[in-house]
C-alpha cells in the first residue's frame, strides 16, 4: 500500500531515475537534498523501516536501478522528521468554531509527561462508518511538563486556542488532571462539550466489576502462575499473554480469549496437542481453568457488549439518538443477568454524552485514533522510548503530516534547525538520556 499524501507513483524503472535524479530533483531552499528524496525517505520512516536503516533501503535502491543517488546519513532523516514535526506544531491553523480536541497525557520513564491535543473540524469528520485516521488530525498542542495539575491543563488548553480558537468539543479520558483541566476551561467557555472516552469509561466499568470479584483476583494469580509455570517447556505454546502493566482494564480481551481456547483444547484436545503434551501434563498445568468455564464465559460476554460499544462509538461518534442506535446493535437477549446490566450502564453513559450535542451536530466519541499515535510514536522512538522523552519527541507532529513534495517543501521553509533546537531547548531542557551520558561521562573516558 502507497503511503498516504503520495504525491507521485512508480510505474516503472525510468520512473524512479527521474523522480530520484539529483539533478532534476529541487531541494527546498536552500537544502542539499532534493524535495524527493527527503519525502522518500520520510515515508520509509513512516512505513516502518527504522533511521538507521533507511539509508542501507536507498542504497539498495540505488544499486537496483542504476541510481545516481546520493544518500543522506540516518542523522540527516532524523532532522528532517524532527523539523517537519516542529512545522506541525508551529504553522497557521485555520480558527474556527467547530474545531474539535482530543487530549491525552504520554508518558515515558522521568518525570516528564507530554500533554498532546490534535484536533478535526466537525465538518471534516469522517462520514459515519468510518474511524478517525491520523491523516484526519492536525497537531494543536504537544506540552512536556514535569507534573500536570488541574490549573496547568487549563493554561495549556488556554494557550492552545491561540492556533485554532476555543474548541466545540474537548474529548479525554477524563484522568483527574485532564477532567479537571477541562472544567475549569468550561467555566470561561461553556460552548465547549467535554465528551468522556467510552473506551475508558468502559475500563472503569469493568474494573468497579471484577475488582469486587474473588473469582477474578484468583484467575489473576493462577494466570500469573501459569505463565511462570509453562514458558520453558513443552507447553510455552499455550503460555497465557502477559498482564498489561497499565490500562489492564482495557486489555482483558487477550487473556479472556486465551482461557476460552484453553478450555476447548481440555474438552478435546486436537490430536497434535495429544502428540506434544502428555495429558496428565496438560492437567496439571491448566487444568485449573475447568473451575473458571461459567465465570470466564460470564467476563467474555461482558468483554463483547464493550467491544461493540466502543467500535460504534469510535465509528459514528456521538449525537442525538446515538444511544438508541447502540442499544440496537446489541444483542436482545444475554445468557447472563449480569450483561444485560453492562449493557443498560454503557447505553445511558451515551445519552448522557450524546445531550450535549445540538440537533445535526455530530461529535467524536473516542481518543482511541490518539493513543495509536502515541503508539506509532514510540515505534519511531525505537529503544529511545525506554530512556524518557528526548528532543526527538518534536518530531511527533510528523506523524499526522501529509509526506507530499508541496508539504515537505512548506514545512522544511518553515522550521529550521535552530527553531528545533531552540524549542527543545525551552521545552526539555536537559533530558534523562543528557544525564545519564553527564552522569557517566568520567567512566566512559578512563583507558581501557
Amino acid at each position: 500500500m502507497p503511503p498516504c499524501g503520495s504525491s507521485w507513483r512508480l510505474k516503472k524503472k525510468t520512473d524512479l531515475s527521474q523522480v530520484l535524479d539529483p539533478c532534476t530533483d529541487e531541494p527546498p531552499g536552500g537544502h542539499g537534498y532534493g524535495t524527493n528524496t527527503i519525502c522518500m525517505f520520510l515515508r520509509l520512516v513512516m512505513s516502518g523501516v527504522s533511521l538507521r536503516g533507511v539509508p542501507r533501503v536507498l542504497a539498495v535502491l540505488a544499486e537496483a536501478f542504476d541510481l545516481s543517488l546520493e544518500i543522506p546519513h540516518w542523522t540527516t532523516g532524523r532532522l528532517w522528521l524532527m523539523r517537519l514535526g516542529h512545522a506541525m506544531l508551529t504553522m497557521p491553523l485555520k480558527k474556527a468554531k467547530d474545531w474539535a480536541w482530543l487530549a491525552d497525557h504520554s508518558v515515558q520513564i522521568g518525570q516528564e509527561k507530554g500533554l498532546a491535543i490534535v484536533g478535526v473540524r466537525l465538518r471534516d469528520l469522517p462520514k459515519r462508518g468510518e474511524p478517525l485516521q491520523q491523516q484526519d488530525l492536525h497537531l494543536i498542542a504537544w506540552v512536556p511538563r514535569k507534573s500536570w495539575t488541574r490549573p496547568e491543563v487549563d493554561e495549556a488548553l488556554e494557550q492552545a486556542t491561540r492556533r485554532s480558537g476555543v474548541p466545540r468539543v474537548i474529548v479525554s479520558d477524563h484522568g483527574v488532571d485532564v477532567a479537571g483541566g477541562v472544567s475549569l476551561f468550561q467555566e470561561r467557555h461553556p460552548h465547549t462539550a467535554d465528551i468522556y472516552d467510552l473506551k475508558h469509561k468502559a475500563a472503569c466499568v469493568m474494573k468497579h466489576r471484577l475488582e469486587k470479584e474473588p473469582r477474578w483476583r484468583e484467575f489473576q494469580r493462577q494466570i500469573g502462575q501459569t505463565r511462570c509455570a509453562v514458558q520453558q517447556t513443552e507447553m510455552a505454546f499455550l503460555t497465557p499473554p502477559a498482564p498489561k502493566p497499565k490500562a489492564r482494564f482495557m486489555n482483558l480481551e487477550r487473556q479472556l480469549a486465551w482461557a476460552e481456547g484453553v478450555q476447548e483444547i481440555l474438552r478435546e484436545a486436537p490430536p497434535q496437542v495429544d502428540r506434544w503434551v502428555r495429558p496428565e501434563r496438560l492437567q496439571e498445568k491448566v487444568g485449573w481453568l475447568k473451575e473458571f468455564v461459567a465465570p470466564v464465559a460470564e467476563w467474555s460476554e461482558w468483554q463483547q457488549v464493550v467491544n461493540t460499544s466502543v467500535a460504534f462509538v469510535n465509528r459514528q461518534g456521538i449525537y442525538r439518538g446515538a444511544a438508541k442506535e447502540l442499544r440496537q446493535q446489541l444483542p436482545r437477549k444475554f445468557a447472563h443477568c449480569t450483561t444485560a446490566t453492562l449493557a443498560k450502564e454503557l447505553v445511558r453513559f451515551v445519552a448522557v454524552q450524546a445531550r450535549q450535542a445540538k440537533s445535526g451536530e455530530r461529535l467524536p466519541g473516542s481518543t482511541e485514533i490518539l493513543e495509536s499515535c502515541f503508539g506509532k510514536m514510540k515505534e519511531l522512538e525505537k529503544q529511545q522510548s525506554r530512556g524518557g522523552f528526548t528532543h526527538f519527541m518534536v518530531s511527533f507532529g510528523a506523524l499526522l503530516a501529509e509526506t507530499t513534495a508541496k508539504v515537505v517543501d512548506a514545512a522544511l521553509k518553515h522550521s529550521h534547525t535552530q527553531d528545533v533546537y531552540r524549542w527543545c531547548n525551552e521545552q526539555l531542557g536537559i533530558t534523562v538520556f543528557g544525564q545519564r551520558k553527564l552522569a557517566f561521562a568520567n567512566g566512559a573516558t578512563k583507558p581501557g
